[in-house]
């Protein structure tokens, strides 16, 4: 016969388990990481680290207090895609939390941390921060909202795309947009690379780009697409008549508004609902004819365009190994949703190769 089992009275409180979190609300992340002072002063020369630590002690407390507060609400209230404005035409918007938006300013306009390797005078340093002190910020930031990460970053990647590889005349219209701090002037940036066909394996995307004068039409579906309502994009196509792979891959800068001010022939067919990172817009994004220039001052026939997209191409591919690494922290259990990236083409092999 088994024991009965009795009931424990409701007055009698849990024992605390020692395997929960500690509550980090209040702390400030600057302060309680000796390490990354240490390390900060190690890379820095000394005159740069006195100058940003006390904006990186400001961003600690603001990461474990009023960000903190902010990142919660904006997780709970996700962005809403809407398709007529408020008059009815058939222009869309996404809806963002207030929440939302104060992380916005706090990372572009008070810390300027997508354009601190681009533009001098930020935080009153009168040069471009090297991207230790630049990666100090993202690295405090990203504690306490990781969503607002991805755009920061995107944004930063566009610039720096921009800033390299784009004509003198893109970079007048746009680079000083996607670097600036003022939030009434700042255009927020993306990089819309995956499809159905090439996310880990770049070289097999099907997005075509057919040429029109001076400009270029593209035609086809980017499956995930991180800050999607950004005003300046960076994104991949194949030129009609180019070569397979990575090779034929043309980098093109597509704006979400055209001169005349009307919005580019590219529809957001959705957002994702996704597990994580749920304050940003990622969505599905179907090409109409999107009128593009190309982000390169030509499309090179000496494979250095192909050298280009491969380094992108082994970026995706690192990411396919990220549902491994956390195998190691869930003992071993696999779901559904992790087996099938393993049988996906990349690079000419499978994920799990």
């Amino acid at each position: 016969m088994h024991e009965p089992v009795t009931a424990q009275p409701q007055h009698v409180a849990a024992a605390p388990s020692g395997l929960l979190a500690p509550d980090t609300t209040g702390m400030n992340f600057y302060r309680a990481d000796p390490a990354l002072r240490d390390m900060l002063r190690i890379h820095l020369p000394d005159t740069l680290f006195r100058h940003i630590e006390p904006h990186l002690d400001r961003l600690g407390e603001l990461a474990g207090g009023h960000l903190d507060e902010c990142a919660r609400l904006a997780d709970r209230h996700t962005p809403v895609l809407h398709q007529r404005d408020k008059f009815g035409r058939d222009v869309q918007w996404i809806e963002y939390h207030p929440a939302y938006r104060e992380l916005e300013n706090a990372a572009f306009g008070e810390f300027g941390i997508h354009a601190l390797s681009l533009r001098k005078g930020i935080m009153g340093w009168p040069d471009n921060y090297p991207v230790v002190a630049k990666h100090a910020f993202t690295f405090l930031f990203n504690q306490t909202e990781f969503g607002m990460g991805c755009p920061i970053n995107v944004t930063d990647g566009c610039a720096k795309l921009l800033a390299n590889f784009g004509s003198d005349a893109l970079k007048a219209k746009y680079l000083d947009g996607l670097t600036s701090t003022d939030m009434s002037k700042l255009t927020q940036g993306g990089q819309f690379m995956t499809e159905k066909e090439g996310g880990s394996d770049v070289g097999t995307l099907t997005t075509r780009a057919v040429q029109e004068g001076d400009h270029w039409r593209l035609y086809g579906e980017k499956w995930f697409c991180s800050n999607a309502d950004a005003k300046v994009v960076m994104l991949l196509a194949r030129p009609e008549g180019a070569a397979p792979g990575t090779r034929g891959v043309g980098l093109f800068l597509m704006p979400r508004f055209l001169d005349d001010g009307s919005q580019n022939h590219y529809r957001i067919v959705r957002l994702k609902d996704k597990l994580g990172t749920r304050s940003m817009a990622s969505g599905e994004i179907k090409l109409e004819g999107a009128s593009r220039r190309q982000a390169r001052s030509r499309l090179r026939a000496d494979g250095r365009d192909g050298e280009f997209l491969a380094a992108v191409q082994r970026r995706q591919i690192r990411r396919a190994d990220a549902p491994r690494l956390s195998r190691r922290h869930d003992g071993g259990q696999e779901p559904r949703g992790v087996r099938k990236p393993h049988h996906r083409p990349a690079a000419g092999t499978t994920a799990d190769a």
